[in-house]
């Protein structure tokens, strides 16, 4: 039984419509070249499979990737010319709709979920990916976060991610703050610092339930850490009742200190800005840091203010310098359908993307993100290339949201907005995230 995904009302629905199956724009097409479709094709693609007209139905919920994607579907018909591959995208409510699609016997081909908790979930819907090629080719990160507690690979990610703070380094250098901030004295310095050049330290998207979890990840990891276990038990002990945020200073204190000083040193009215308006706002110079995003902003960014010279940090979290920490891994999953007519068909074209030269290059020059796969470039982009060298001396933080369901997630970010508001005080919102932690937290 599929069980506690987020419902919301489906009138709300935004199409991107049924696409053809076509290349995309003119810039990801000449990205494409940069492997030979035809040369670098895995030989899963053609084995086992007839030349009859096979077409897969793939839905997903990422928006941002239409043109990548598209990209791919028009350059797996040179390998396959007989795989038709129809592309549906959905931006507002997809959850609601996928849930009905599967109640009701219509699984799509392909569909997307979150990672982590949620792998679960969709388990019995998702073909078993353990032995196939593209297993093989992921990361062990991120091979994980698609593994269930069963141990088997039932999930295919869409790119590798980083979550950090994001700040603008010429507006850090007209303020004269010469290190990053790693503990949340250093942070209060540099606040003082930007505020007295006249800047504004922090672009929030508070507005979208989402990056809050992007948010509050950071402090998870470190109160793990002070608890002496990781963040994946210390997330179980509280969905199961275990633990309270009294229990731990740097969720109870830290992680509001920390959105209260967002709030007190951010642009106007947080609650109305949402991921689009907090690009604007970071990219147009109006503020120094962005909150609750990550790698998958930067060509927006970069649209806006070609010349932006961006850096990443992780959260001042504490008075430890060492849990100021970037975050990597995969949050995101596209699913095969196990019922599907033509799951074998499609997993051979995903074996195809994740093995052949194309495929490589895909991630990097197309998509732009940061590869899921062993031996691929990275994009030519800032963020990846500092989490790089980042990573060559301080280890990735835990990737902690993947171990609640998102249902919690939208929820956490609800009670939160309704903090920020006024509507609810401190403590009202630790007892009910504790609660919908109990409630929402596992698919159990």
């Amino acid at each position: 039984m599929l069980k506690r995904i987020a419902g919301v009302s489906v009138s709300a629905v935004m199409m991107a419509g049924l696409l053809a199956a076509c290349g995309g724009n003119g810039d990801n097409n000449n990205a494409a070249s940069t492997g030979s479709a035809s040369a670098g094709a895995s030989a899963s693609a053609s084995a086992g499979s007839s030349d009859k007209p096979v077409t897969i139905n793939m839905f997903t919920a990422s928006p941002e990737y239409t043109d990548a994607f598209n990209a791919y579907i028009a350059e797996y018909k040179k390998v396959k010319p007989n795989v038709t591959i129809n592309l549906e995208i959905m931006q507002a409510d997809y959850n609601t709709v996928l849930k009905s699609r599967i109640a009701s016997g219509n699984t799509p081909d392909v569909f997307q979920t979150t990672a982590g908790g949620d792998i679960d979930t969709f388990a019995e819907y998702s073909a078993d990916l353990t032995n196939e090629p593209l297993a093989a080719a992921m990361t062990d990160a991120v091979r994980a976060n698609m593994t269930s507690t069963d141990g088997k690979v039932l999930g295919l990610p869409v790119k590798g991610n980083l979550f950090s703070l994001i700040y603008n380094k010429k507006l850090f250098e007209e303020a004269g703050i010469t290190e990053v901030p790693k503990t949340t004295a250093q942070l209060d310095d540099a606040i003082a610092k930007l505020e007295a050049k006249g800047i504004t330290p922090f672009a929030n998207a508070y507005k979208e339930w989402w990056t809050w979890k992007h948010v509050f990840q950071h402090f998870v990891d470190a109160a793990a850490q002070d608890a002496g276990t990781d963040a994946k038990t210390l997330v179980a002990d509280f969905i199961a009742g275990k633990t309270t945020f009294k229990d731990h200073p740097v969720l109870e204190n830290n992680f509001f200190s920390f959105v209260d000083t967002t709030i007190k040193h951010g642009t106007d009215k947080p609650l109305e800005r949402d991921s689009n308006a907090e690009v604007g706002d970071f990219a147009a110079g109006k503020a120094a840091i962005m909150t609750g995003k990550g790698a998958w902003d930067e060509e927006a960014i970069e649209k806006i203010t070609p010349d932006i010279q961006i850096g990443i940090m992780g959260y001042p979290v504490s008075d430890k310098a060492e849990q100021s920490v970037i975050i990597t891994g995969a949050d995101q999953a596209l699913r095969i359908n196990k019922d599907s007519k033509v799951a074998r068909e499609t997993t051979d074209f995903f074996n195809w993307l994740y093995t052949s030269e194309y495929g490589k290059g895909w991630f990097s020059n197309v998509a732009k993100v940061i590869p899921p796969i062993k031996d691929a470039p990275l994009p030519d982009l800032q963020m990846p290339k500092a989490m790089d060298e980042i990573l060559k001396t301080d280890k990735s933080g835990d990737l902690s949201v993947n171990y609640s369901l998102d249902t919690f997630h939208q929820k956490f970010g609800e009670i939160m907005q309704a903090y920020v508001g006024g509507s609810k005080k401190k403590d009202q919102a630790i007892t009910e995230i504790q609660q919908a932690w109990i409630q929402l937290g596992s698919a159990e």
